[in-house]
């Protein structure tokens, strides 16, 4: 019960949804980099699923290290618990990495950044659909303010005009969609289930099945160094340490609240992306006015009452 209540602390769930915010932001140029380190194309399809389901994989080892240790047993799922695994991971891991890894491979980090901010909407609507909460005209309207600093940024400060290509931006687009129904399903199984375990053997079935996938398709990984593992390993922790914690967060809390704090990834995404690709063209006067816009759209739907699901489905 305390936990509950630490959890559903807005302080609390501000700063832990922050923290798995700044990692997942930077994400985006540390697989840029990645793809550098051991000579992966933007071309080579297997080779980017096999990278990616490695980092999975080993992220998935990671979550079930940390949350055996804290319970001091073994984290072994219940037969009932496969079939929930099986569809988290289908959508976090499988189909969102899928298409993540192709699609950044075919556009630019600080555009994917933008992009994924949409599945801020995907996971609100969607929670909505599936009756887990209500969907309030201020969290429309909060959500909205957000998202049109996202607009902002990729307006005013990607200057390459509204070009779209389906192999870049619409595989980021249909990963937001996987993140979406991801976040709704984690909420709903994490009612009766630990989400570390959920979280720890979703990580592991679906880096494996990428890592298969990628194989199968001809994709084999060279080029490690200290360098190159090192990174690997950073990688395999964002996820880890960033999705366990959002898990927890999804749990204790109605999905809006917590999931437009996904509004700030892309704000992250385009920082770390200056920092490390030195794409500091990126930064102007409309990323400060796009940052404003994000955290005005956070405080208005924090500041909207939240209301448990209706019926049943918060409950079973």
């Amino acid at each position: 019960m305390k936990q509950k209540q630490f959890l559903t602390n807005t302080w609390i769930v501000a700063a832990l949804a922050l923290f798995s915010c700044i990692l997942w932001g930077s994400a985006f140029p540390c697989v840029k980099t990645g793809y550098a380190l051991f000579g992966i194309r933007s071309s080579e399809w297997a080779e980017q699923l096999l990278f990616g389901g490695i980092r999975f994989a080993i992220a998935g080892v990671m979550v079930l290290l940390f949350g055996s240790i804290r319970e001091r047993k073994p984290m072994i799922p219940r037969r009932q618990t496969i079939p929930k695994i099986g569809i988290i991971s289908l959508f976090q891991t499988i189909i969102q990495y899928f298409c993540y890894y192709i699609g950044l491979a075919h556009t630019s980090g600080v555009k994917a950044s933008v992009l994924v901010g949409t599945n801020v909407f995907m996971a609100i609507f969607i929670a909505a659909f599936l009756r887990l909460e209500s969907l309030t005209a201020r969290k429309i309207i909060g959500s909205v303010i957000g998202f049109a600093g996202l607009v902002l940024i990729n307006l005013g400060g990607l200057r390459e005009g509204l070009s779209f290509n389906f192999l870049g931006d619409g595989m980021i687009l249909l990963c937001t969609v996987a993140s979406g129904c991801s976040s709704a399903c984690m909420k709903k199984f994490a009612a009766n289930e630990n989400p570390v375990l959920l979280s720890g053997w979703q990580f592991f079935f679906g880096g494996a099945v990428l890592s298969l996938i990628g194989f199968a398709g001809g994709g084999r990984i060279s080029g490690f160094t200290p360098e190159s593992t090192c990174l690997l390993l950073y990688l395999a922790f964002i996820s880890a340490a960033a999705y366990s914690v959002w898990a927890m967060l999804l749990k204790a809390n109605p999905v809006s609240k917590v999931a437009v704090f996904g509004f700030t990834n892309p704000m992250f995404g385009v920082l770390l992306s200056a920092i490390l690709l030195h794409e500091w063209n990126q930064i102007n006067g409309s990323f400060v006015i796009a940052l404003v816009l994000v955290c005005a759209g956070i405080i208005t739907v924090n500041l909207a009452p939240h209301h448990p699901a209706a019926g049943a489905a918060e409950k079973s």
